[in-house]
């Protein structure tokens, strides 16, 4: 009986939650892309791509960490690379312990003025964000 009423409660709490879930209109939230011409662009897939081969000093595992190939992983590192004329990650030839990657100063310089332009432009549109978010979930409750 015990377990029954268990279960039973359990279903409730997660009816429960759907029906919250289901009704909440999440936050609007902005998304910075830098273009620089000619198709060549960043964005926040490129920035979080640099910050796991730093975190995990290699561009595979960088990849495998946001669900994506080592080819999807090395074709944004080189458009990077294009994008700049110069590397903002380097290779390491395997040994004993395999190969690996690491950023340049370059390459810790993006990811530090990217995510100081995301902070700088966040802190500007947050009135306006509030705004667009209160619109809609004032039309998700009618």
């Amino acid at each position: 009986m015990v377990a029954s009423m268990w279960c039973f409660s359990g279903w409730i709490w997660l009816l429960h939650c759907w029906m919250i879930c289901a009704t909440e209109v999440a936050m609007a939230d902005l998304s910075i892309r830098i273009d620089f011409g000619a198709g060549h662009r960043i964005g926040p897939g490129k920035i979080k791509l640099l910050e796991q081969i730093a975190t995990l000093g290699s561009i595979s595992a960088g990849g495998r960490a946001l669900d994506m190939s080592y080819r999807r992983a090395w074709d944004l590192v080189d458009d990077l690379n294009t994008i700049f004329g110069k590397p903002v990650v380097v290779s390491k030839t395997g040994g004993k312990k395999g190969g690996g990657a690491s950023l340049t100063p370059l390459g810790l310089g993006l990811i530090s003025r990217y995510r100081a332009i995301e902070r700088a432009a966040t802190a500007a549109t947050e009135p306006h964000l509030t705004a667009l978010s209160t619109e809609v979930s004032a039309k998700a409750g009618r």
